[in-house]
């Protein structure tokens, strides 16, 4: 599993290399998430657990986007663990001090097939207010 994310890390890297002054203000990060699904308090029914690697860069003065990807590890409830490969792509903008806009689109492979025809999306739209 380590091995696929160095592996995954050394391709940002590369790529962010070979690309140049372009993505000078970029900066490498990693990111290990895990979402889990429950009936009740104690009824587990799946989850996943993401090992990406990614970059983000700002945009100007008070905004961010970021590419990330890597393996995916899937457990649902009395099955195996699978794995697919998944990657986001995400910005955040400060309309204020106080308002956030966010949102994101999430693929999954499904089968490890990267088609169109079977590749799993999703979204992820949002606005934050601080008080």
């Amino acid at each position: 599993m380590i091995s696929i994310l160095s592996k995954a890390a050394a391709v940002v890297c590369v790529s962010c290399l070979s690309a140049g002054s372009a993505v000078a203000a970029t900066a490498p990060y990693v990111n290990i998430e895990n979402n889990t699904g429950f009936t009740g308090l104690d009824e587990f029914l799946g989850g996943a657990t993401d090992l990406h690697v990614g970059v983000q860069t700002d945009l100007g003065d008070s905004g961010l986007l970021y590419l990330q990807g890597g393996p995916r590890l899937g457990h649902i409830k009395d099955q195996d663990m699978s794995q697919e490969y998944s990657a986001k792509l995400g910005a955040s903008v400060d309309l204020s001090e106080q308002f956030n806009l966010y949102g994101e689109i999430l693929a999954v492979t499904n089968d490890k097939e990267f088609t169109t025809d079977t590749l799993s999306l999703g979204t992820k739209v949002g606005v934050k207010f601080v008080f």
